[in-house]
């Protein structure tokens, strides 16, 4: 792990969302971390009900955290939520209430340009939704392609989470994430592949329920419902997704990763938003493409939980 005494200034951009819950805690509980702002799009709920949730959170862990709401359904494609994993909320199994924080009087697509070009370059991005905010906010002020320190995506992998091919996130606006994988932003890749490894299991569990803290049962209370949700998917528990991408800005131990060349799909009747990973540098007789982001593989599993965990507890 790096020096404690270096921060990482990160911009947290997601649907909260269960996942994007425990990677806001990972973030906020984190002393590597110096959080400057959550930004909120519509995916796993709309757009309403994921600024709500992230209020909510700030709320409960008494953060003065900005918190901007961005865009309310995708570049070109029709919005669709994903109730049938999140519940209609994006957070059902928790206590909800009307949080006493409001969003800030800037929309994310502002906050997030503002915030880069008054930077010296030193800021990443957690996208860990659909990517509908970042990439309006690079066609709006392409000099933020410079200010991004690394853009850390949660979404793609070789296998699919919404259709056979494709995994939600990028599947939900395909046309954005083509905008950014093209870019020269540094990238890293946090696909299924990976955060599938990164399972709350009933072990997981059992250490959070341990912690008897107002904010250890807010984490009981919701991953309940969304571990009950996977499990009848066939799974041990429910992948925290989002949280890997802040878990490597904490510490890249936390995962491995291989430089490949990674293209999106935003034509294919069946293939729609699928992450076309070039694994073995496939010619076709084309010119070969260089590699363009740097692609999550293997988690350590009791590192990254650790993280989580020890987070949770700080944040009481």
């Amino acid at each position: 792990m790096e020096s404690m005494d270096v921060r990482e200034k990160m911009i947290y951009d997601g649907d909260p969302g269960h996942d994007d819950v425990m990677a806001i805690l990972l973030a906020a509980g984190n002393p590597r971390i110096d959080l400057l702002g959550v930004t909120t799009v519509a995916g796993n709920a709309p757009l309403e009900m994921t600024t709500r949730n992230a209020l909510i959170t700030m709320d409960m862990i008494g953060a003065d955290i900005p918190v901007a709401a961005g865009c309310s359904g995708p570049l070109v494609k029709p919005l669709y939520t994903a109730p049938f994993v999140h519940g209609e909320s994006g957070l059902d199994g928790a206590k909800l209430f009307e949080p006493k924080r409001k969003p800030i009087q800037k929309h994310a697509c502002d906050f997030l340009i503002d915030t880069l070009m008054e930077s010296e370059g030193d800021i990443s991005i957690v996208a860990a939704g659909p990517l509908t905010n970042v990439a309006l906010a690079l066609r709006r002020e392409p000099a933020i392609a410079n200010k991004i320190k690394q853009l850390v995506i949660m979404g793609g992998g070789r296998f699919g989470n919404i259709t056979p091919a494709a995994e939600f996130n990028i599947w939900s606006d395909a046309e954005a994430a083509r905008i950014l994988f093209e870019s020269e932003i540094p990238k890293v890749m946090c696909g299924l592949d990976l955060t599938y490894q990164a399972v709350a299991t009933p072990e997981v569990m059992e250490r959070i329920r341990a912690i008897h803290s107002p904010v250890s049962e807010f984490v009981n209370d919701f991953m309940t419902f969304y571990n009950n949700n996977s499990k009848r998917a066939g799974k041990n528990g429910a992948p925290v997704n989002d949280a890997c991408c802040v878990a490597y800005l904490i510490d890249k131990a936390v995962f491995t990763t291989r430089h490949l060349r990674v293209d999106i799909e935003t034509k294919g009747e069946f293939t729609y938003g699928m992450t076309c990973i070039d694994v073995f540098r496939m010619n076709s007789g084309r010119e070969l493409k260089e590699p363009n982001v740097y692609v999550g593989d293997k988690l350590n599993f009791e590192l990254f939980w650790n993280l989580m965990i020890s987070s949770i507890a700080s944040l009481g």
